[in-house]
């Protein structure tokens, strides 16, 4: 069962009504999940995990269904986690690793944050949804709504990734495209769902997107045997993935699921240098961001020139002593190679990102290699297809080699 409470507001601390279609507070701020933990701590131990389901759903009590016949899934959660032994070597990063959420369903960590979304608009008697994206939030709520027997509509900018625009529309979804970018596109889905009478599911404009993408920060706790890495770099652009691991872990230690003396990672937010808005935001000792202009890169994912919940991100990382880095898309390509190659984990650009962020922040004498460092990869290298546009060489049929 879930031990839901209510919602409470992350910037005025408003609580309300859990149970009812919430879009944001009446201040603007993001509504956030809460729960009796303490009821939690009494009901559950990280022992009684062991024989559950193989998916994020195995945390049950911490997240928000009411009954289990809501529940919208495909299988996500509980992606592998592994060490890069050669790419370490090569970085100067002996005890570097990888959580790679490419194997979600819809190959990404989007599925996440689908399955518990949609599920919980399925338990409100939400029928009809609408929500901007740039590629892969919208294939998983496409795909989880497809499921559910919802109607889904989704705009997003014109240069959304091929794979992405395949894969919502061949699950249904109603899809337009916009020449912009997805803050253009979100002002196009806000005025239309108000017409319509959809519900709005752009990033943080509901609150449970964040419940499944916090579940990767309880996966990787339970898959290191309930310890933690010393960093985390994430790469962002909506930020939701590290608002929910950095709730994920006050959650963990609010219920004694971590040890008394474990130290938090420090938590990395890893933008693109051509749009950087949180990194200068952070810079410049600001709590929230100021929209980034001409905004672009070949991470699409990180494409986000002003984020609702930029605050909560730089709290996370600010509380967790970690920072904010922007990397050149060239060191982006570099990652993806020097990762696909040591490693043979082909990922997406945003998750290469991580790998030219390493080696700069090493170099910078931010990370030292003593410390476990995490790169947590957020999607499969194949949705990208014209991020790398190899040349083959042609031969005859009776060639020899």
């Amino acid at each position: 069962m879930s031990f839901l409470s209510h919602l409470e507001c992350s910037r005025c601390h408003k609580t309300h009504d859990a149970d009812r279609v919430q879009n944001l507070c009446d201040c603007g701020g993001p509504l956030l999940v809460r729960y009796d933990l303490k009821a939690v701590a009494r009901a559950v131990r990280p022992s009684d995990l062991a024989g559950r389901v193989s998916s994020l759903w195995r945390y049950r009590e911490v997240l928000p269904l009411r009954d289990d016949k809501n529940i919208v899934s495909l299988g996500e959660g509980m992606t592998p986690l592994f060490p890069l032994p050669r790419l370490g070597a090569e970085l100067g990063l002996p005890d570097l690793w990888l959580k790679d959420e490419g194997l979600n369903p819809t190959a990404s960590f989007k599925a996440r944050g689908a399955a518990t979304g949609v599920s919980r608009a399925k338990e409100l008697g939400i029928t009809a949804l609408a929500m901007p994206t740039n590629g892969n939030a919208g294939g998983a709520w496409a795909s989880y709504g497809a499921r559910a027997g919802m109607s889904v509509t989704l705009v997003m900018p014109t240069d959304a990734p091929a794979m992405s625009v395949l894969e919502a529309t061949a699950v249904g979804a109603n899809a337009y495209m916009v020449r912009g970018q997805i803050t253009d596109a979100g002002a196009i889905v806000g005025r239309s769902a108000k017409a319509h009478g959809w519900f709005e599911a752009a990033t943080l404009k509901e609150p449970y997107r964040i419940e499944g993408k916090k579940t990767m920060g309880y996966e990787i706790a339970e898959q290191l045997g309930w310890s933690l890495p010393d960093v985390i770099l994430y790469p962002t652009g909506g930020g939701v993935g590290i608002i929910g691991i950095y709730k994920a872990l006050l959650e963990m230690r609010e219920l004694g699921w971590l040890p008394e003396n474990v130290r938090f990672p420090k938590l990395v937010a890893v933008q693109a240098e051509g749009c950087q808005p949180i990194v200068k935001a952070f810079r410049e000792g600001k709590d929230v961001s100021e929209k980034w202009e001409n905004a672009s890169t070949v991470a699409q994912g990180i494409r986000v020139p002003k984020a609702l919940g930029d605050f909560l991100v730089l709290q996370a990382v600010r509380e967790t002593g970690g920072t904010c880095v922007a990397v050149p898309d060239a060191d982006t390509m570099w990652g993806l190679e020097r990762i696909s190659r040591t490693e043979g984990a082909f990922i997406c650009p945003e998750g290469a990102a991580l790998v030219g962020a390493a080696r700069m922040m090493l170099r910078d004498g931010w990370l030292d290699a003593g410390q476990r460092v995490l790169l947590l990869n957020t999607g499969a290298g194949i949705k990208y297809p014209d991020v790398m546009t190899p040349k083959l060489p042609v031969i005859e049929l009776n060639a020899t080699l």
